[in-house]
């Protein structure tokens, strides 16, 4: 690659939507989905990126559109027949927010033709977040795009207001999840998808072949599994208290990606660092309402002050 040649685009599969939270203070509006938070991520870390989700032509597309742009990620929409996506989070006191999807979100659908394909082929890494693995046909469509990606990183980001069958859902999981080289999975993705502890999912995406596994376990931290390597950082203590915890695993899943793309590790130091980092921009991310990523000091450059960036 010469030095005015750009770098290739990482490309992002899966949700794009609006957040809209209540809670006791009142009602905001965020753009998010897990997809489009890990594209931004990257982007904002230094990768170009690429997005192929749904996203509609509506007010609530444009605001999507424009976001993204702003963030210099680029956007191949598939059509929205019933508008752009819509994730309700109801917030009350300390406990887990509950999640209402309009139709949209509920039937979303990726186009895969030739502009999409031709992302996937350029990419240097592939990843796909929330995807409606539980459709069949739409996994098959994914699966057959993806089937030459140089690099494929999932996570399969489940939402009980999404999933309507659990173990096709589980299935269409597992049969990209084979083939991919770095798996993301949280504590929740376990219980939901499973009904079993994160400790036994990491296992068994072992034992299907993945080459590396991502755990991430809410406040005890996250660990990494690359073949006889494994490595556990704990939640990273950053200036600030924390705000917002929703996009911490993205912010981890994209910090990850970023080091695999740059200089995949190639030893337990190296792996250490990578999920340390990762676990760094997670922490800055928590910090803030909403799930956009941040850069903590360390990343940002200079003073405290930064960490807003």
């Amino acid at each position: 690659m010469s030095e005015n040649t750009p770098p290739a685009r990482v490309v992002v599969i899966g949700d794009a939507l609006i957040d809209e939270l209540r809670d006791d203070h009142g009602v905001r509006e965020f753009v998010g989905g897990a997809a489009l938070n890990v594209a931004v991520g990257i982007s904002r870390l230094g990768v170009p990126a690429t997005l192929i989700a749904m996203v509609g032509d509506d007010e609530a597309g444009g605001r999507i559109r424009s976001f993204l742009s702003d963030f210099g990620v680029e956007l191949i929409a598939s059509a929205a027949p019933h508008g752009s996506s819509r994730a309700v989070s109801v917030r009350s006191g300390a406990g887990e927010p509950e999640y209402e999807f309009n139709q949209a979100a509920q039937e979303r659908r990726i186009r895969f033709g030739a502009r999409e394909r031709e992302a996937i082929a350029d990419a240097p890494t592939v990843v796909v977040s929330c995807f409606p693995f539980d459709d069949i046909a739409q996994t098959l469509e994914l699966a057959d795009a993806v089937s030459g990606a140089q690099s494929l990183a999932i996570d399969p980001n489940p939402r009980s207001g999404m999933m309507s069958d659990r173990a096709e859902f589980v299935r269409g999981f597992e049969s990209l999840a084979a083939s991919a080289t770095l798996v993301k999975v949280g504590d929740d993705d376990a219980s939901l998808l499973y009904g079993e502890p994160l400790h036994a999912l990491r296992a068994r995406l072992i034992d299907l072949g993945v080459d590396v596994v991502l755990a991430t376990e809410g406040a005890a931290g996250a660990t990494l599994e690359a073949g006889e390597i494994v490595v556990t950082r704990p939640v990273s203590d950053l200036p600030r208290r924390i705000i917002d915890t929703m996009g911490a695993g993205d912010a981890v899943l994209a910090a990850a990606v970023v080091s695999l793309v740059q200089d995949a590790p190639a030893n337990d130091d190296g792996w250490g660092a990578l999920l340390e980092r990762a676990m760094d921009v997670a922490a800055a991310t928590c910090r803030f309402e909403g799930a956009l990523l941040r850069l903590p000091p360390a990343l940002a450059g200079d003073d405290l002050d930064r960490l807003g960036t």
